[in-house]
């Protein structure tokens, strides 16, 4: 059981990890100022092994791999929206971060406690009894997350050849 964290619409990356500190890619230092001009006290709300949920377009603006390395060094276990920028979506996957997009995200609110099966495809909302399928994660990408993201994956096939 997890805690899930709300936000909106169109969370840009600099909502994630503001530019100002875009001056170290120190995964620890960059997950210290997660969420830090959308939530100010995010940082001590949130626990490891909680859901960031947001709705449309999360993750928008600039392409900067560090909101998807901050989230994930943070602790956070996933993201859940109903739709992903682009580049933040494959972002994700290179750096290991899982991400869910659900129709129904929507219904999830600030502070409710979720589950999320991934044998399943679906998440879990305890505090509604609801349960909310979500989009299955492609195979490929599966294995970047299991890897713990492309460069691991990398590595892990450039050993696989001896």
């Amino acid at each position: 059981m997890a805690t899930a964290w709300r936000f909106g619409d169109n969370i840009d990356t600099d909502l994630i990890i503001a530019a100002r500190y875009l001056n170290t890619s120190e995964p620890k230092a960059l997950a210290a100022r997660l969420f830090e001009d959308a939530d100010a006290d995010f940082t001590k709300k949130a626990q490891k092994g909680d859901f960031v949920v947001a709705l449309n377009n999360f993750g928008c603006g600039s392409s900067r791999e560090h909101a998807p390395v901050a989230i994930k060094a943070f602790g956070i276990a996933g993201v859940i929206a109903k739709s992903y920028a682009r580049i933040f979506y494959r972002n994700a996957f290179n750096t290991g971060l899982r991400i869910y997009e659900v129709a129904q995200a929507d219904r999830i609110e600030n502070g409710d406690q979720i589950e999320v099966d991934n044998a399943a495809g679906e998440i879990k909302n305890l505090t509604k009894n609801e349960t909310y399928k979500f989009n299955p994660i492609p195979p490929f990408m599966q294995e970047l997350i299991d890897a713990g993201g492309l460069m691991e994956h990398a590595k892990k096939e450039i050993a696989a050849l001896g």
